[in-house]
């Protein structure tokens, strides 16, 4: 399973991202999860992939999470290949994003196609494989 959401940070500093990226790293490799983390003050746009029922626990815990606000999923597909096979959550921030804090506030990334969406998580991948550190 790939799930790809995107929520607004409640509250965002170093800390609060520490601990987030440190709880999915936690919790996904338990889970056998791997995915990645865009993040920026105002956005995060977050791909989880995995088993489906441990990729729906973790993305229901995120629903729960108040350091996250107005979560929306943007894709839920079944895939044979992870994008992101080494990495229990990578981080990025927000070096591979796509829009701008005016285009997030008017839903661009809602109106995006899965197929959009996607292709940022693995234009991300093919840079981190090419040595450019996310």
């Amino acid at each position: 399973m790939q799930l790809v959401y995107i929520s607004q940070p409640f509250g965002y500093d170093d800390g609060i991202l520490g601990g987030i990226l440190l709880d999915a790293r936690t919790n996904n490799t338990r889970d056998g999860i791997t995915g990645a983390l865009v993040c920026r003050h105002d956005t995060y746009l977050q791909l989880l992939e995995g088993p489906d029922r441990m990729v729906s626990a973790a993305y229901a815990r995120i629903l729960r999470d108040d350091r996250h606000a107005g979560v929306r999923q943007l894709v839920r597909r079944q895939v044979t290949e992870r994008i992101f096979g080494d990495w229990a959550m990578l981080h990025d921030p927000a070096k591979s994003w796509i829009w701008t804090e005016d285009e997030i506030a008017q839903g661009v990334p809602e109106r995006a196609s899965p197929e959009d969406i996607v292709t940022v998580f693995e234009d991300l991948a093919a840079r981190v494989r090419e040595g450019d550190p996310a």
